[in-house]
């Protein structure tokens, strides 16, 4: 499409998460850039080098838009916004990021006690930490937004006025992009080309239950072409959707299913959600914050209850 650009930016250091997507729109004299790539090494400059392929560089951003604060989003936000003199616009619910890479150790003896009361043994624990301080957040900066990204609010383009719906679920600072003249719905990690859930847990009450409300929201917008934050575009909005709740009730099904005989504690559900006996390291970590999140919504749901602590056990709700 003419004036807009998607910039595949490739991710060396996630396995499974080959590349972001950020997208270029032509606004003025310069663009507005939605989503920034990782600030892993080199991410800057394949990020230039995208921008350069369209005939940009970094001086042409008049505004940066992230969809939500996750490193892959938001990672290069304060290179370019120091590079461009422009504004950052995000969600003011960014403390699930900012505030965690602020005081990583704090942030990290958190995740580490939930996973300890969830269940996770000691050496898989320690493990994990390592591994986890050496990467660090993967952002080469702390920058806050100039302007809250919230309903109302209009990212001004060539191709017309973008409008802001906030998605949570994904993460609590998620919103989407919507130009309605053209159909255009900029997605970020809400609708991916595939089905592919993640959900911040500990930051909002019910991760699933705002992702599941956040996918009425798309519906009643009637898209006609998703742009999204990995894999390429696609036509088939509603039936992503859809594929998308489909997934959820199966997990949500698993859940249930993984506690028929008896109380479970969370990390003891993860193979029964991701249906596999003896999950990789990193399919744990990923599926830990998952059944959580499932646990939790059951709760609100009056299905389940938490019936032991220390570690932490769940049980079907009685009658």
């Amino acid at each position: 499409m003419r004036g807009l650009w998607r910039l595949r930016l490739p991710i060396l250091g996630w396995p499974g998460v080959p590349h972001v997507n950020a997208y270029a729109i032509v606004a003025g004299d310069g663009v507005v850039l939605v989503d920034t790539g990782l600030a892993e090494q080199g991410g800057l400059g394949r990020l230039e080098q995208a921008l350069a392929q369209a005939g940009l560089g970094l001086a042409d951003v008049r505004l940066l838009v992230c969809t939500h604060a996750h490193s892959d989003h938001y990672g290069l936000a304060q290179p370019i916004v120091e590079a461009s003199g422009c504004e950052l616009w995000m969600h003011p619910s960014h403390a699930h990021l900012t505030e965690a890479a602020a005081d990583p150790e704090r942030s990290f003896e958190r995740r580490i006690e939930v996973a300890r009361q969830s269940g996770v043994p000691e050496a898989a624990l320690r493990r994990h930490q390592e591994q986890r301080k050496a990467r660090g957040y993967d952002i080469a900066g702390i920058v806050m937004p100039d302007r809250d990204l919230v309903p109302g609010v209009e990212v001004e383009t060539d191709l017309g006025r973008w409008q802001v719906y906030e998605t949570p679920g994904h993460a609590p600072s998620h919103v989407c992009l919507h130009q309605p003249e053209r159909g255009l719905l900029l997605s970020g990690d809400h609708l991916l080309g595939r089905v592919s859930l993640y959900y911040d847990y500990g930051w909002s009450p019910d991760p699933a239950g705002e992702f599941l409300s956040s996918l009425d929201v798309l519906e009643r917008l009637d898209a006609k072409l998703c742009l999204a934050g990995h894999g390429r575009p696609f036509r088939t909005v509603q039936a992503h959707i859809e594929a998308n709740r489909k997934t959820v009730r199966e997990r949500l099904e698993r859940v249930r299913g993984a506690l028929r005989p008896g109380p479970k504690t969370p990390f003891e559900i993860v193979p029964a959600l991701l249906g596999e006996e003896s999950p990789s390291e990193l399919a744990l970590v990923w599926g830990l914050s998952e059944t959580l999140v499932y646990l939790r919504h059951l709760e609100r749901l009056g299905e389940v209850d938490k019936v032991e602590e220390d570690p932490d056990r769940w049980a079907l709700a009685a009658g």
